[in-house]
């Protein structure tokens, strides 16, 4: 696929920005009736298979975390959301944009997720009101695991 593709695919498809690839299992937590379908259903396009739901019982290549300020406290739900994925995967929490019911604050999204033990890469729009910020776990050592 081209460059030109990509970005096209990236202007039609938001959950083209967020790194998504074919045959990932997608763990979704925090889904409710304002989260963005669009957004939701790229991802679905993208892995090839539906979002499971908090009750999957494997490991999952990534999470998709939709939370709201109301939603209870941000540093657990990102420690639990750690014990779903492997060491160096992704989660992608997903809040709303300023301005929007439940917006959480950058500064306590930075704070719980260095408490949480998570790095934060980068912050991108997902849709008209979700911003997403991407986590990442560590690697865990060199000691053959994989």
């Amino acid at each position: 696929m081209s460059a030109t593709a990509d970005h096209a695919e990236e202007r039609t498809n938001p959950a083209a920005r967020l790194g998504f690839q074919p045959g990932q299992v997608v763990q979704e937590i925090g889904y409710d009736d304002d989260v963005d379908q669009e957004l939701r259903e790229g991802i679905e396009e993208i892995t090839g298979q539906d979002l499971v739901d908090e009750d999957y019982e494997d490991v999952a290549d990534a999470v998709l975390l939709w939370f709201r300020e109301d939603d209870g406290d941000l540093t657990d739900v990102l420690v639990d959301a750690t014990t779903m994925i492997d060491d160096g995967a992704t989660i992608w929490l997903l809040t709303p944009k300023t301005g929007r019911d439940g917006y959480v604050e950058p500064s306590d999204i930075g704070e719980s997720a260095t408490t949480a033990g998570l790095s934060q890469t980068k912050s991108v729009s997902v849709g008209k009101d979700w911003v997403g910020s991407r986590l990442v776990t560590p690697k865990a050592a060199r000691t053959g695991k994989r």
